[in-house]
């Protein structure tokens, strides 16, 4: 029983760890690609949701025949709309904010929005995961306080909004029983709403073949995948731990967007990145206990 336990403990540590690289990947290829004006915020979008679609339905087809035009699970209208409400705000979003600066933005709206949602549907924490909230609200807090190393505040809301509808998002897929079936859904489905901004859009519409590839990639891998591998990872943790694991991206974002990007690394985002991992590292220490209904 211990070893079948520890088992499961190793491999929801191998699939959080995977999902988290993946993120901090789509934050980097998402401000390259706008960085470079190789393609527009709209279509990245667009083609991201498109891609990511296409490849889920490949696997999910792989799987276990099924069609690729419907998944054959319920849709979860919620999720769908906060899947496209993410990618829309993060792709406009990341036309303004760095690599690093956009991701602890988007992850430390994540952490406050499952943080309480957590806490309304009945999980109550320990006196050290409060204490390491606390420490990561002031973290997120300084990062966009005004100042001359503050990120662009239209950008900064975008992110912020993102970071709220990926939160709701992630304590959605909670529930699922099938993560492939779940994600192919949710990308099939709010692939025509992204399709919407574009139309709209189009005057501004304009795509590179690198641009192009980017979001492609984005789309397929790091999302359509990375995805698929965080829904199975969010079976085995609670709404405080898959929280306040994915604040562990914007340091491996940071980097990546130093490395590729050559984006500075301020000592505003170090400030900022030590005291929202270390609240982490608090939250993760401390335990929780249930009481209540699940969100």
């Amino acid at each position: 029983m211990a070893d079948a336990a520890a088992l499961i403990s190793w491999r929801i540590l191998w699939l959080t760890t995977l999902a988290m690289l993946a993120f901090a990947a789509n934050s980097v290829l998402c401000r390259l690609a706008l960085q470079q004006a190789s393609i527009d915020p709209a279509s990245f979008a667009t083609l991201r949701l498109a891609s990511g679609a296409l490849m889920l339905a490949c696997m999910l087809r792989f799987k276990s025949s099924a069609t690729i035009v419907a998944p054959k699970v319920p849709a979860d209208w919620v999720a769908v709309f906060m899947l496209w409400a993410y990618v829309a705000c993060f792709s406009f979003a990341y036309r303004s904010l760095p690599a690093g600066s956009g991701a602890l933005i988007l992850f430390g709206a994540v952490q406050l929005t499952m943080f309480s949602v957590g806490l309304w549907a009945g999980e109550r924490f320990a006196l050290l995961a409060w204490a390491g909230l606390a420490l990561s609200v002031a973290g997120f807090v300084y990062l966009v306080a005004p100042g001359l190393a503050a990120p662009e505040p239209i950008g900064a809301a975008l992110m912020a909004l993102a970071g709220i509808a990926w939160g709701v998002y992630s304590l959605r897929g909670r529930k699922v029983a099938d993560p492939l079936a779940a994600t192919a859904s949710n990308f099939l489905r709010a692939t025509p709403l992204a399709l919407v901004v574009s139309v709209a859009m189009m005057p501004d519409q304009h795509g590179a073949a690198s641009g192009i590839a980017l979001a492609v990639v984005s789309g397929a891998l790091t999302s359509g995948v990375g995805y698929v591998i965080w829904y199975a990872a969010l079976r085995g943790l609670n709404a405080l731990r898959a929280a306040a694991v994915q604040l562990s991206v914007p340091p491996i974002a940071a980097l990546g967007g130093a490395w590729w990007l050559a984006e500075p690394i301020t000592a505003r985002l170090w400030i900022a990145s030590l005291a929202i991992l270390g609240g982490v590292g608090l939250v993760l220490t401390a335990r929780s206990r249930f009481a209540g209904h699940t969100p």
